[in-house]
């Protein structure tokens, strides 16, 4: 993943409890072009990655927060200039999956700086049943342990939404 990488979560790890760094079994990452067709692409990288992590019994719960946020990165976050066939070359989402022993996070960078989710809000369930969008975050807060979000610093514009998942030691 690179520094890149490690400087863009640093927010996500703050806001966990420590970890030994030699907990630290894997990640991984791809780029995913500017176009709805790039979901079934990321379910199938999350489908590899956790097959190879020994994780395949977490792929159900995995793949459909993971669909969540990069159908949301895509639908949400980009200009309608940046999405489709003619597209710029550069991927503007990401896609980012790391596993420590007992912790398993998916986080989507995009290029937008605005919150995601709109009005959602985690804590007002009832209410968030009525929005015309926002219902996928709704899906990531029920299948993931938490999620959340925050705006990249330094030389990278954007912002990371990501979820955590528990994992059985």
């Amino acid at each position: 993943m690179g520094t890149n990488g490690s400087t863009m979560l640093e927010p996500l790890r703050q806001g966990l409890p420590p970890v030994d760094p030699t907990a630290v079994s894997g990640s991984a990452s791809c780029a995913l072009p500017a176009r709805f067709d790039a979901v079934r692409g990321a379910r199938t990288f999350t489908r590899s990655t956790l097959s190879q992590w020994g994780l395949d019994d977490r792929f159900d719960d995995v793949a459909l927060v993971v669909s969540e946020l990069v159908t949301n990165a895509l639908r949400h976050a980009l200009p309608e200039d940046r999405r489709g066939p003619d597209a710029e070359p550069e991927p503007p989402v990401r896609l980012h999956l790391m596993r420590w022993s007992t912790r398993l996070v998916c986080a989507v960078r995009d290029p937008s700086e605005d919150r995601p989710g709109g009005a959602f809000s985690p804590e007002r369930t009832s209410e968030n049943c009525d929005l015309e969008s926002g219902r996928g975050l709704f899906l990531v807060d029920a299948y993931s342990d938490s999620w959340g979000w925050h705006p990249l610093a330094g030389r990278l514009t954007g912002k990371v939404v990501w979820a955590l998942f528990l994992l059985q030691d």
